[in-house]
């Protein structure tokens, strides 16, 4: 592992951006929103400050600390890879026992404060995602099957259960409903990147599918899981948790992205993968303020 010299060492500023570039800034905001989503929708007005406040807190410093910990194993993975061989665990700025350090910290200021400040349920269910994707994803599921993305969406998928949690001490069905969607969201959203950044992969020696499987196969599953996507996220409105408003946004956004992956399936190219990758983070993030906007304002 390379060590930074002395005369190279960075200043305060310099360290801190560091570890805050372990917490994967940008993937973290859009878990956090997922949670404060669910947050809103699990109550018939505004939720109450206080535990909207902790709980987003909590959920963001545990998210911060399982983000760290996914660097810290993968650092030599990442040093291959040029989409991550700048992260400071990669390039051996940081070393093992901050990166711990600075992860175990984190978790357990995130666990303390949701235990103490939101519900005992809300911090087991929050500590049970950070071991499902530290642990499980990573360390196990990641290097192991080219289903990783599929098995290990699970701990993806559950920030707006946490954050349904967090206000009602408890998991109903329109909750879980939530996690379904991110959770059929994460495979086409993920192999559109691995698409676009198989040898990547293939120098990692991950059994991404496109890897094991190659590109169409991979493509054709991003379809097919864009298509089951769309029909599971018209359920809300099924259910007569939704109005109009959302019905209609999941229509659009998801006739969008079906039309990404279908193109991608026929016509093939990085550019392209990497667009459609882009355009699943802005899907999901409209599908649930679309979800929030008709919560407050039902046709």
């Amino acid at each position: 592992m390379k060590t930074t010299s002395l005369s190279h060492s960075p200043g305060p500023m310099g360290v801190a951006a560091q570890f805050y570039a372990l917490t994967k800034p940008r993937v973290v905001q859009l878990i956090v929103f997922c949670a404060v989503i669910g947050m809103f929708l699990s109550q018939p007005g505004l939720p109450a400050w206080r535990p909207l406040v902790f709980a987003t807190l909590g959920i963001w410093l545990v998210a911060s600390a399982a983000a760290a910990f996914n660097c810290l194993v993968e650092q030599k993975i990442d040093s291959v890879m040029r989409r991550t061989a700048w992260r400071p665990s990669a390039t051996g700025e940081l070393g093992t026992a901050p990166i711990l350090g600075f992860s175990a910290l984190l978790c357990g200021l995130g666990m303390l404060l949701l235990y103490t400040q939101v519900n005992p349920l809300t911090m087991w269910l929050t500590f049970g995602t950070f071991i499902g994707y530290a642990v499980i994803y990573t360390v196990l599921l990641k290097p192991a099957t080219p289903q990783n993305i599929v098995i290990g969406g699970a701990s993806g998928a559950m920030p707006p259960v946490l954050g349904w949690a967090a206000m009602t001490n408890s998991v109903s069905a329109q909750a879980l409903i939530l996690f379904l969607i991110i959770f059929l969201w994460t495979p086409p959203h993920f192999w559109a990147l691995a698409l676009y950044r198989t040898e990547d992969y293939r120098k990692s020696g991950l059994p991404m599918l496109p890897v094991t499987h190659g590109s169409e196969y991979t493509r054709l599953q991003a379809l097919l899981y864009t298509l089951l996507l769309t029909v599971v996220s018209l359920m809300p409105w099924a259910m007569h948790g939704a109005g109009l408003i959302y019905a209609a946004s999941a229509l659009v956004l998801g006739a969008v992205f079906i039309a990404y992956a279908w193109k991608l399936l026929r016509q093939y190219s990085d550019a392209l993968a990497r667009s459609m990758f882009r355009y699943s983070i802005i899907y999901l993030s409209l599908l649930f303020a679309a979800m929030l906007v008709d919560h407050y304002l039902p046709l």
